[in-house]
């Protein structure tokens, strides 16, 4: 039998171990050939839309396309809304110009407000409607227009037949557009040949035609100077004095309401010739002589029938 070990095996001592510090080079790690490649053709593919993206919307063509295509859209709406349209038009200074005619003779009823001009409209009123000496248009955005007129103020009616005209100031015959209004009246004595009204044919919308009367005009358009003169000097004289008859051969003559006609010619030396006018007739009345007419168109040649 073998003799049974009651003692524990020793171990055996190991050796002490020493620590080494030593650099291991790692091996260097490259990307295959085909995989950068690869992967360069993806990075170009992804960035070739971003960058013709890019070139496409900060082209100068591309901006200025973008803005005309804005600018027509606004035309386009500014074109077709109501609110730039001028349709209310106030006329400022008319007394007996009636408001319709000189918004009808600016021809801006109706105009879109970039298409009207305001010197054009001011020129075509002063040139179209009688009686209107000046005119100025005023237009504000977005649809407001303003007319502002000055008109040529009669001194004397001009009366041709039935026909009635105001005498400006430079001897100009217009229509005239209402009463005598307290002025000194000159009636032409001119026969003048009776006519038809004179009418224009004017083609209405359906193409029929209508025919309507044309402004009835004076037989001169401006009384002579020295007539104006002379009607207005005796108007001052003698205030009571309403009508003067005007003939181109006589000039100026005056109804005296003692039942004759007394004949002043023109000029403004009415003063004398009304002396000369008073002596003669006091003379006749106290040789008790009833005159049928008086002339002093010559003062210093003056001549009368009596009776």
């Amino acid at each position: 039998m073998k003799r049974q070990e009651t003692q524990p095996k020793r171990l055996r001592k190991q050796p002490k171990m020493r620590r080494m510090d030593t650099a291991v080079s790692m091996p260097r790690l490259s990307v295959p050939k085909k995989a950068r490649q690869r992967r360069r053709r993806n990075q170009v593919r992804a960035r070739v839309p971003m960058a013709s993206l890019r070139q496409i919307v900060l082209s100068t063509r591309w901006i200025s396309l973008g803005l005309l295509a804005l600018s027509i859209y606004a035309l386009t709406l500014i074109g077709l809304d109501e609110n730039f349209y001028l349709t209310a038009i106030p006329v400022d200074g008319v007394v007996s110009v009636p408001a319709t005619e000189v918004v009808q003779a600016s021809n801006l009823a109706g105009s879109h407000v970039f298409a009207a001009d305001p010197g054009a409209a001011a020129q075509q009123i002063m040139d179209n409607v009688e009686g209107i000496i000046s005119a100025e248009v005023t237009l504000n955005w977005p649809n407001q227009v303003q007319i502002s007129v000055t008109e040529d103020s009669p001194i004397a009616i001009w009366i041709e037949g039935s026909n009635q005209f105001w005498v400006t100031r430079n001897g100009r015959l217009i229509p005239a557009r209402s009463g005598s209004l307290g002025l000194l009246m000159i009636q032409s004595e001119v026969e003048i040949p009776a006519e038809p009204t004179p009418v224009a044919a004017v083609e209405t919308e359906d193409g029929a035609e209508t025919a309507i009367a044309t402004p009835i005009t004076a037989n001169m358009r401006f009384v002579p100077q020295d007539v104006l003169a002379g009607a207005l000097q005796l108007k001052e004289l003698r205030p009571n004095i309403e009508r003067l008859f005007y003939r181109p051969g006589s000039g100026l003559s005056y109804q005296d309401g003692r039942g004759w006609r007394v004949y002043f010619g023109t000029g403004t030396d009415m003063s004398q010739k009304l002396v000369v006018y008073e002596t003669i007739v006091e003379e006749m009345l106290a040789q008790g002589l009833t005159p049928q007419y008086v002339s002093v168109s010559n003062q210093e040649k003056p001549y009368f029938l009596a009776q």
